[in-house]
């Protein structure tokens, strides 16, 4: 099986994040810019799935890596399809952290204005499953200090997958460039060339 990686950003991110962009850069140094995918994903989650199954065939069985609303997609994803995941700091049931607060978003990378709308929430309500029992088949990555999401919520839902919780942190998931070469390893690459990654340059 060829190793490959779908990366799902979040809410109003982009392919310019700052992980995205470093996972890009160790592809690159490792020629394995093909084997990654990165979509700029709709806002609307009707939209953004339907991308998502599209790069899923593309790509074969990649491992999912999903962050905040995308690890929300990448649990959906891989209960669906028995595929691996890596959540970071992954929203749990996002369709009830906007508790009414509808309305005009912006995306902080592309500078799009878009209506978040009772649409938005119920089809996100849509892809909600129970909580999963996938042992080491979903990682998940968690820091204490997530400003944006209560860490706490993503530990007890993910109870039955592999969980780690690191003291400190940020939303964004502080030290993600030092963990790609583990990344790369699940996803199949091999560890001789993972030690390849020069971290300095990501």
């Amino acid at each position: 099986m060829t190793a490959s990686i779908l990366y799902i950003h979040g809410l109003n991110s982009s392919p310019d994040s700052r992980k995205a962009m470093q996972l890009v850069n160790a592809a690159a140094q490792l020629g394995l810019a093909g084997q990654l995918r990165i979509p700029a994903l709709h806002h609307h989650p009707r939209e953004a799935m339907a991308q998502l199954e599209e790069a899923i065939v593309t790509l074969g069985e990649p491992l999912l890596v999903g962050s905040s609303l995308g690890g929300y997609y990448a649990t959906h994803l891989a209960q669906r399809h028995g595929l691996r995941a890596v959540l970071i700091n992954p929203a749990v049931n996002p369709h009830r952290l906007f508790d009414g607060h509808l309305g005009v978003q912006r995306n902080l990378y592309t500078q799009e204005e878009w209506q978040l709308t009772e649409g938005h929430v119920q089809a996100l309500a849509d892809l909600e499953v129970a909580p999963p029992q996938a042992g080491e088949r979903i990682q998940v990555w968690l820091q204490t200090a997530d400003e944006t999401l209560d860490y706490r919520h993503a530990e007890a839902f993910y109870q039955g997958c592999r969980v780690e919780v690191r003291q400190g942190g940020d939303h964004s998931y502080q030290g993600f460039a030092e963990r790609i070469p583990e990344l790369l390893k699940l996803a199949g690459v091999a560890p001789a060339r993972c030690a390849l990654i020069d971290l300095g340059a990501l």
